[in-house]
């Protein structure tokens, strides 16, 4: 690729970044206020959050396998087309008084499913649209986009969008879903994946479809790096979704916060995310990879514990921070990895199926949190999932060393080879 496709691939991929982030940070903090104005029940308003996470445990397989089959720039578009007629259609419910816990429910779920494909058809196209000795670099720039527009731009936007009004907020998100539509019809390039010649032509009878399924699956089941690392983010991601589901209540009933304090307490998030992009590079070359991943199980421990042992809105903001720095650098470097090792036709079942190990644990977290939130209190479970948070340091420690990165990616270059 000649060097300005290059760049404006680059741009392209990390406007969408920020556009469709900033539209799911200002969602994400909408659906549960909205919730709370229906409800006192934390375990309900947390149930918002399982609606917007169940798709990535039930449908991560099959949209695995419809990205490497199609074209992944087109299903992220009509992806974007999806959310933007369900945030059209929470505003004319809005406006008209009929919103209901049901309805939150459904929008949620439409959005989740829609952010699974996607996150995931975007995800497997960036090989394709930039050069390989480039991705760490966009990987960066991507996920400190997407971690400062979702996690700080978009919910401090959020809050004031609310206090504002929810038509406001909802209208937002929609012109930010439409323009993200847009963008990807600028990416130059092929966005299908290289398929080997015995694929090409295959049928879709049921027996070849599982067996497409489950390939990405057991691709990274064989790989002990990989599979560590999948089950260790697992932990990690079920703690980050309960405490996204415990927040809005803890907020509101220990904090005493009202929503533009509560969209600037979850944006320090976005600091730490964007904090943790621009270092990313210069941590990797002091520490190296596996420090810097190992960065993100302290902080998610510390993000946990904070909130259950110190409720000062300034803490909890502060260890927030600490995650989002944290997460970034495990984005960064998992996803680089991943980009690298995993063959170009298995990126959209690889991704699917390793978001299914580790994503698929955010309705789990969210749904334990509200449980717990209804027997234990608030406090009481942000210290039972700091423990959980501090379960996987052994076993990462034991298997994610700088020597299996290194085994990983020559068995990576063996299989390209074999490949073409």
């Amino acid at each position: 690729m000649d060097g300005v496709r290059v760049r404006r691939n680059e741009a392209v991929l990390v406007g969408f970044t920020v556009a469709t982030n900033l539209a799911d940070g200002v969602i994400k903090i909408v659906l549960p206020l909205l919730a709370v104005r229906l409800t006192d029940s934390p375990g309900l308003v947390a149930g918002v959050g399982l609606t917007l996470t169940l798709p990535w445990l039930l449908a991560s397989l099959h949209v695995g396998m419809f990205v490497d089959r199609g074209d992944r720039r087109r299903l992220a578009a009509m992806a974007n087309l999806v959310r933007l007629a369900v945030a059209l259609g929470l505003l004319a419910a809005f406006a008209a008084g009929a919103l209901s816990l049901p309805l939150l429910y459904l929008a949620g779920a439409a959005i989740g499913l829609a952010e699974v494909v996607a996150d995931s058809a975007v995800g497997a196209l960036v090989p394709a649209a930039v050069p390989r000795e480039r991705l760490g670099r966009v990987n960066a720039w991507v996920a400190g986009a997407e971690t400062v527009a979702n996690e700080f731009a978009g919910p401090a936007i959020g809050g004031l969008l609310v206090a504002a009004g929810a038509v406001l907020a909802l209208g937002s998100s929609a012109g930010a879903f439409a323009l993200g539509a847009v963008l990807l019809a600028l990416l130059a390039g092929r966005f299908r994946a290289a398929l080997p010649e015995q694929d090409a032509g295959q049928g879709r009878e049921p027996g070849r479809v599982r067996a497409e399924m489950v390939e990405g699956l057991a691709f990274l089941w064989r790989r002990r790096l990989l599979r560590t690392m999948s089950l260790t983010i697992a932990a990690l991601v079920a703690c980050w979704s309960a405490w996204l589901a415990l927040l809005p209540s803890y907020a509101v009933q220990v904090l005493d916060l009202d929503p533009a304090g509560y969209g600037l307490l979850l944006g320090s998030i976005g600091v730490g995310g964007l904090l943790g992009a621009i270092l990313v590079t210069a941590v990797n070359r002091l520490l190296g990879v596996r420090w810097a991943l190992f960065a993100d199980l302290v902080t998610t421990v510390v993000m946990m514990i904070v909130p259950a042992v110190f409720p000062q809105a300034w803490a909890v903001g502060a260890a927030a921070l600490l995650g989002g720095m944290g997460g970034t650098l495990w984005t960064v470097n998992s996803r680089t990895l991943a980009q690298l090792v995993v063959p170009d036709r298995l990126l959209g079942r690889y991704g699917s199926a390793a978001r299914l190990l580790s994503w698929g644990t955010l309705p789990i977290g969210a749904g334990l949190a509200g449980l717990l939130a209804e027997t234990v209190g608030l406090t009481g479970a942000f210290a039972i999932f700091a423990v959980a948070a501090a379960l996987p340091i052994v076993p990462f420690l034991k298997v994610v060393t700088e020597s299996e990165i290194s085994i990983a990616q020559r068995e990576s270059e063996k299989d390209h080879l074999i490949l073409a």
